[in-house]
């Protein structure tokens, strides 16, 4: 099994999708313009040969070099994990005649637009949307849809760039910020919990689910420095709240044609119990959201997404065994993290349901919390019970404090 591996140290997570791979028995051909030099020692082994390009996103100039280095040799899958190169890897694939999902279905993940309508044609509930390219395209938009709403990039990722709108004049302060963005979807707001659907599927059909709660929603988490977000993987996908959610999932999959591998999904949950879409991607969530479902579940998802690519097979029990809360920090001030106050006592308070304490040192610079939901470092704590993993991961948002100048 040959795998071409779009950036396979970029961002740090692919590092062990790379390790996955080459633990299933794949050769492993990186490609991505982190200097082979400057290549993380930990990928390397993982790596039987490796193409700098001069800038990944340059598709076409990518799939000239690709195509050249691998001239007279067999692919077998070509493979990508970090939204913005979905299409290309999708685009070489077509190319060479491999495996995988085409050009036409990937882009059903990939715009936000275009993905809304496939699902609203499969009959599932979608908000009301609109694509536009110009400020007055985004007036008329709003007007039809009404306030509030949502602003967004066609081909977003993660909330950069996402706004809620909630008055013609906060429209009229949000649009110059948007001038950067080529096109953007104009949404109905959703009022309600918000929660994710991930999945690793094969030909389509989830052999692994995954459901977390977003606390509060992103949009807020976005928009609010003091907020420590909180996300929270729900051990128990039986309870009654959440099979709209589940069915309404798999239906967006179907809708979707998804072929093999990792997806990552947002939906809403009314206050009147209605699920509805919001967005999804053929790719896993980041944020540390993979890390989180394998604490969930006590297995290896990196490995496994490896051997559902390669060879379409699922060996990993999916028994879920805990509720995983991760909870992200933000210092106050800017500059370089100067102190940490309540992480010790937070520590002895929540003992071995701690799984991972991450938080950036005194002397280190403070992160953009604006840039990266990662903010300043993180903590994760899981337990069995609902309640108990909620009121851990609520007590470091509240309790540990971290301090900049």
């Amino acid at each position: 099994m040959r795998v071409v591996f779009l950036q396979p140290a970029y961002p740090p997570e692919m590092i062990e999708y790379t390790r996955g791979l080459k633990e299933v028995g794949a050769q492993v051909f990186g490609v991505g313009d982190t200097p082979r030099e400057a290549l993380p020692a930990k990928v390397r082994p993982y790596l039987d040969d490796y193409l700098q390009v001069p800038r990944i996103l340059d598709e076409d100039d990518v799939m000239d070099r690709v195509s050249a280095w691998m001239r007279g040799k067999t692919i077998d899958r070509v493979l990508a994990n970090w939204e913005p190169l979905v299409i290309l890897a999708a685009r070489l694939r077509e190319r060479w005649g491999v495996p995988g999902m085409s050009v036409d279905t990937v882009r059903g993940f990939r715009d936000k637009q275009l993905m809304k309508e496939r699902v609203q044609a499969a009959g599932l509930r979608v908000p009301r949307s609109r694509r536009v390219t110009t400020e007055s395209e985004t007036r008329a938009a709003a007007e039809e849809i009404g306030y509030p709403l949502i602003l967004k990039p066609i081909a977003g990722a993660g909330s950069a760039d996402t706004y809620k709108v909630t008055s013609k004049s906060e429209l009229d302060a949000i649009l110059p910020k948007m001038r950067g963005v080529p096109e953007a979807s104009c949404e109905e707001y959703i009022e309600g919990e918000e929660f994710t659907y991930d999945t690793v599927c094969i030909d389509g059909k989830p052999a692994y689910e995954n459901v977390a709660a977003y606390l509060p929603k992103p949009i807020e988490m976005r928009s609010i420095e003091w907020i420590s977000p909180v996300i929270i993987t729900v051990r128990d996908m039986k309870q009654p709240k959440l099979q709209g959610g589940l069915a309404l999932g798999r239906g967006v999959l179907s809708a979707l044609g998804m072929g093999d591998g990792f997806t990552h999904m947002e939906w809403y949950l009314t206050p009147k119990g209605e699920a509805v879409f919001g967005e999804i991607g053929c790719r896993p969530g980041g944020a540390h959201i993979v890390d989180q479902m394998n604490y969930t579940n006590d297995i290896d998802l990196f490995r496994e997404w490896a051997r559902v690519s390669c060879f379409k097979k699922f060996e990993a029990k999916s028994e879920r065994k805990y509720n995983v809360g991760i909870v992200f920090k933000r210092a106050q001030g800017q500059g370089r993290v100067t102190r940490i106050e309540g992480l010790g006592d937070w520590l002895r308070a929540c003992g071995e349901s701690v799984v991972e304490e991450k938080l950036l040192r005194p002397g280190t610079p403070r992160r953009n919390w604006k840039q990266t939901l990662l903010s300043d470092g993180h903590v994760i704590v899981r337990h069995p019970e609902w309640e108990e993993a909620h009121r851990m991961s609520f007590h470091a948002a509240t309790g540990i404090k971290m301090y900049a100048e």
